[in-house]
């Protein structure tokens, strides 16, 4: 009999140990019961004879993880203090007795990319460094550079990985990789049907796939002959996972070089200032694009304007194209009663419902409770309900009663649910079927967009007084980006509604002296010079999440080098019924709040480790 170490894919509890007759490598993957169900588990090390009584493992099977998956699992479980379970959850493993393709269409071996003389120079400044930043504004061919990169790998007979962010995995990049690729593309995200997606793997496992492009999850696909990871967009926050593991994608794409000794390319028009500071940059600016573009600063409280419809009637009239940014989705943010001032809230989450007239509904955005839209007050039972902040939905109604002629539609997680409305949204906006697209962060990634002369960005102050270190680095770069899809074949109008026109109109043409000055203010107190992790502490009772709280809290007193910046209730008290509390942690290097973490977790504690949100 012999008996093994296991760790259950997709347990957060410590590895098990399991006995079994049959001999198993380590990183293999077999069935086992837990908790009386079958689970898959992977072998971590073969053990003595433990003092307990064991359960047999069920049965082997043809998947098992690379010594470098291994590796990787082992670094995220360390890094994002989770389990190996958790880490191993990500990763998807190979497939024994694969017959592993090699041959390559010899066509791609010579590409039709020209590049221009400062294209050259910056693909030559990439090839030369480990890691390094594309910082080229939009336009500017930042796509031709990786297209050649990726015709280079091919020919060293590896094979590339390109991310993006998950909401630009546009069918304009997808057909243009598939026409230089062909069959030895694929795309990797969450939007693929299951039988798309068994092809897709298919093709990666028997290594017919050369270039994967898709969203984070692409990383982890069973791939060992890495020779270029591209981090496209690299800025975006979508990198980073909201839930357990919280690990965010461009740092994994880093450290993997390193594992494949394969070289990283993080790309952005507005990179984050952690990787202008962190690592060697090539500037790119212009490009392509000869248009000019004006920029007009509206000093009015949020909301869709009689200048800005003037703006978009008259866009319509010349049988132009326009864009309108609103930040958040629905009707309205927010419902509340006139005579008495009380806020119709979820009935889970510390947070105001938002209304969806469409559906006769008010829906939480945070754990999708959905109730129908009051008639009167239940406090003062008065009948003055009113809304505030203007979402999507409201914005795309207004303008169509102001410019009934125009063909208005809605670009935002709300109307845009799968890839194939996506398509055909992009499709129907550059045959010119569309006059006005009304949107949310969606409209800024990546999309290419031919013929819009005007772009409204409403709402930015709300954006720029976030409670976050980054609101004004987050306010610019989005601002920048919406911009960005204008003026692409003719000069193009950006209205701004923003009484801030003092901080953002300097930069708007400058990124650079934005980091340059953005550093000053962060030195001695926030990344990239200092590490942060975030604990956070949920439970339905509030007491008890509150205990947690301090628990760690006087156990991390103990640690000199880790600073306590707060421990307190979250800004979002409640979510899902669970009150939720805080710690915030600060030190020089991450090693020291990993140790001080590690040695005080309590069990409700999930660690959020270089967090991005604050809420």
């Amino acid at each position: 009999m012999k008996f093994y170490s296991l760790s259950i894919i997709g347990s957060p509890l410590e590895p098990f140990s399991y006995h079994s007759q049959e001999l198993f490598e380590v990183a293999a993957c077999v069935c086992v019961v837990f908790n009386n169900r079958e689970k898959k588990a992977v072998v971590l090390q073969e053990i003595e004879k433990p003092s307990f009584q064991t359960l047999e493992v069920l049965s082997s099977t043809d998947e098992h993880f690379s010594q470098k998956q291994l590796q990787l699992a082992n670094f995220i479980s360390s890094y994002y203090i989770c389990s190996l379970g958790d880490a191993f959850a990500l990763l998807t493993p190979f497939q024994k007795d694969t017959i592993v393709e090699h041959s390559l269409n010899k066509e791609l071996l010579t590409n039709n990319i020209k590049l221009s003389k400062r294209q050259q120079e910056a693909f030559a400044f990439l090839q030369k460094h480990p890691v390094s930043l594309l910082f080229g504004d939009t336009g500017s061919g930042k796509t031709e550079i990786y297209m050649e990169y990726f015709h280079k790998v091919l020919r060293e007979g590896k094979r590339a990985i390109f991310l993006m962010p998950e909401i630009s995995l546009t069918p304009q990049m997808s057909k243009r990789l598939e026409e230089h690729f062909g069959e030895h593309f694929v795309m990797w995200h969450s939007k693929l049907t299951p039988l798309q997606k068994k092809k897709a793997l298919q093709k990666v496992r028997n290594g017919s796939a050369k270039i994967i492009a898709g969203a984070r999850s692409s990383l982890f696909l069973p791939v060992d002959d890495i020779g270029l990871i591209v981090v496209d967009e690299e800025h975006d926050d979508s990198y980073k996972s909201a839930s357990r593991p919280r690990y965010n994608a461009r740092d994994i794409a880093i450290y993997m070089g390193k594992l494949y000794g394969a070289n990283v390319v993080l790309g952005s028009a507005t990179p984050s200032l952690s990787s202008y500071v962190k690592f060697p940059h090539f500037r790119l600016k212009g490009g392509h694009i000869t248009a000019k573009k004006e920029f007009v600063f509206l000093r009015e409280s949020e909301g869709v304007s009689e200048s800005v419809l003037r703006e978009l009637k008259e866009r319509v009239e010349k049988k132009e194209q326009s864009i309108l940014f609103v930040p958040t989705r629905a009707n309205f943010k927010h419902l509340l009663c006139a005579s008495c001032g009380h806020t119709f809230t979820c009935a889970y989450c510390s947070v105001g419902m938002s209304l969806h007239l469409k559906h006769n509904a008010l829906k939480c955005h945070y754990c999708n409770f959905t109730e129908a839209i009051p008639k009167e007050c239940p406090e003062c039972k008065g009948n003055e309900l009113v809304s505030s902040r203007v979402g999507t939905a409201e914005a795309l109604k207004v303008v169509q009663e102001y410019i009934p002629e125009a063909k208005v539609e809605q670009f935002d997680r709300d109307a845009i649910t799968t890839a194939k409305k996506l398509r055909e949204a992009l499709e129907r906006f550059n045959n010119k079927e569309i006059d006005i697209l009304v949107g949310t962060q969606m409209l800024s990634k990546g999309h290419d967009y031919h013929d819009v002369t005007f772009a409204a960005i409403l709402g930015m102050d709300n954006l720029l007084s976030q409670g976050d270190y980054r609101a004004r680095e987050k306010a610019l770069s989005l601002l920048i980006q919406v911009a960005g899809r204008s003026g692409r074949a003719k000069d193009a109008k950006v209205l701004v509604q923003s009484f801030n026109e003092e901080f953002f109109l300097p930069y708007i043409e400058n990124y650079e002296a934005f980091l340059e000055e953005e550093k000053l203010f962060r030195e001695d107190l926030y990344p990239p010079f200092k590490k942060l992790c975030r604990i956070l502490f949920a439970h339905k009772y509030e007491q008890k999440a509150q205990e947690e709280m301090r628990r760690m809290e006087a156990a991390l007193r103990a640690f000199g080098d880790v600073e306590i910046v707060g421990a307190k209730k979250c800004a979002i008290e409640r979510v899902a019924g669970k009150y939720r509390f805080e710690i915030l942690l600060r030190a020089d290097k991450s090693t020291s709040l990993i140790k001080a973490v590690r040695s005080c977790k309590t069990k409700l504690a999930e660690v959020d480790m270089d967090p991005l949100d604050f809420v």
